[in-house]
């Protein structure tokens, strides 16, 4: 196994901090379990309920008499256990707890429901070791990843990019070998095509000397990963809490909610096309704070074997980079939804998307990058610097094929608590409270 050449060095000595404030209309982050079955949360009147599975067995089990038993069997047979609840706990069950004082069903897992429909299965949002929602550094430095790729890769002449690792190029391979490829191996097709050229072929300077791991060393991508330099922490807990805004009008914040989400596509004539609907935890009107840092001696560490130069040297820099992929992808959201027509014709699932032109109205982006689930192909890839044709194929061998439709080939939108379709998930603003360099 191959050491880090980084090894034993001296702590850096020079290194810029920002403390970030991170505020969206409405976020979903997945977690490890993508979705919950009926028995694994309760919905009653305008709320849903994660209980803790612990909590909750040692009250049943507290209680006596067959109710633990009973409520294993209600589970194998996936059956609603409400009725259970009530009957072992009486009719406000949800202020339960077991013999130690801990809630069955824990404050920070409890949601508001936006919808009137019987929610078949639900798909939860992350939570940290407390239990509560928030926002992991691994998933902000994700999209900073992506905008950085798809910067270098839209400026190519300017940063040096070399001819295979080029959009045209990466175009070729990608239409050539796609197809060919298994579900496992497409979902790191772009780091061998593209993103470990672009991020981890370095050479490491430091102490007078060079430093260069071989390829099929061990970790040998991560050591030589020039984004090392950017550490990212995971955002403060997003609790629900009252707040003003500019118009005097109280607010929650970091409202939890379980909302209904239209994913819709278009007929040929732009109609809009309704396709499915999924449930998910959300969290709206974010408000959180978390620490960008970058070590800057670190980073003048770096020097690519085929002359890429680096795309920032502060994280001004790379805070404009996140900006301009926002714009772009901005502006591609705004394009298709000035196409799309509203739908009514289908009673049960009617279409009126006028909340979400006016969201998009403004040609200049006023967000600083997309997060999480819902952002679709074009949030998490460097798809919009492809031609539409490829876009396509792409879109065709990756999911479901439609072919002849602009890829992705459908949105994602979410129904607010009146029942219209008003929020689009994941764009977020950065506002920086607190910069720190320290030598």
């Amino acid at each position: 196994m191959a050491t880090s050449p980084a090894a034993g060095l001296k702590k850096p000595q020079v290194y810029e901090s920002r403390k970030i404030q991170l505020t969206s209309p409405l976020l979903h982050i997945g977690g490890a379990v993508s979705q919950l079955n009926p028995f694994e949360f309760v919905q009653s009147g305008n709320k849903v309920y994660l209980p803790n599975q612990e909590a909750l067995a040692k009250a049943l089990l507290a209680k006596g008499g067959r109710f633990l038993d009973d409520y294993i069997a209600t589970i194998e047979e996936r059956q609603d256990i409400r009725p259970l609840l009530v009957q072992a706990f009486g009719k406000e069950w949800w202020t339960a707890k077991d013999e130690a004082g801990n809630r069955v069903f824990p404050e920070e897992t409890i949601s508001h429901k936006w919808t009137d429909d019987n929610i078949t299965t639900l798909r939860p949002m992350i939570r940290n070791g407390m239990g509560q929602l928030y926002i992991p550094g691994s998933s902000i430095k994700g999209a900073i990843r992506t905008a950085i790729a798809y910067y270098l890769l839209k400026n190519a002449d300017t940063y040096q990019i070399p001819a295979a690792t080029r959009v045209s190029a990466i175009e070729a391979t990608l239409i050539e070998k796609l197809g060919k490829l298994n579900n496992h191996k497409k979902n790191f097709f772009d780091d061998d095509l593209f993103m470990d050229s672009l991020f981890s072929d370095f050479t490491l300077t430091y102490q007078g000397r060079h430093h260069k791991l071989l390829t099929n060393s061990e970790n040998s991508s991560s050591n030589t990963d020039f984004l090392r330099a950017l550490k990212v922490s995971d955002s403060t807990p997003l609790i629900e809490s009252k707040a003003k805004t500019k118009q005097g009008k109280i607010i929650s914040v970091n409202l939890p909610v379980v909302g209904k989400v239209i994913i819709s596509s278009r007929d040929s004539d732009y109609s809009a096309k309704y396709r499915a609907s999924i449930y998910a935890e959300m969290v709206c009107h974010v408000k959180a704070e978390f620490t960008l840092t970058l070590d800057t001696e670190m980073l003048s560490w770096f020097t690519h074997n085929q002359g890429i130069k680096l795309p920032f040297s502060n994280l001004d820099e790379l805070l404009q980079i996140c900006r301009e992929f926002a714009q772009d992808q901005w502006k591609g959201e705004h394009d298709y939804w000035e196409k799309i027509q509203n739908n009514d014709k289908d009673q049960k699932h009617q279409l009126n998307f006028d909340e979400i032109r006016k969201f998009y109205m403004a040609e200049k982006c006023s967000y600083n990058l997309r997060l999480g689930w819902g952002c679709g192909m074009n949030g998490t890839t460097v798809d919009f610097l492809f031609q539409e044709e490829t876009r396509q194929q792409i879109r065709d061998m990756c999911g479901l094929k439609a072919p002849g439709y602009e890829a992705p080939k459908s949105r994602r939108t979410i129904v607010d608590e009146n029942g219209d379709i008003k929020f689009v998930p994941g764009w977020v603003k950065f506002k920086t409270l607190e910069a720190k360099s320290q030598i």
